[in-house]
């Protein structure tokens, strides 16, 4: 019941207010791009870095 009444209540919002302030999705998208290849640069440093551990370590 009173998440039946939350919900109503912000539908009532969004429609007197469109424009909230809310994330826009260009916005998400941007992160989650950011964040992935962030996490793909890390993961293939990691990874040259394991392969050649043996030979890196006389330098």
């Amino acid at each position: 019941m009173r998440l039946t009444a939350r919900v109503h209540q912000g539908l009532e919002e969004a429609a007197r207010r469109p424009d909230r302030g809310d994330i826009s999705t260009t916005t998400v998208i941007i992160w989650v791009a950011a964040v992935t290849g962030a996490v793909l640069i890390a993961g293939t440093i990691a990874m040259v870095i394991s392969k050649y551990n043996g030979k890196l370590s006389g330098l």
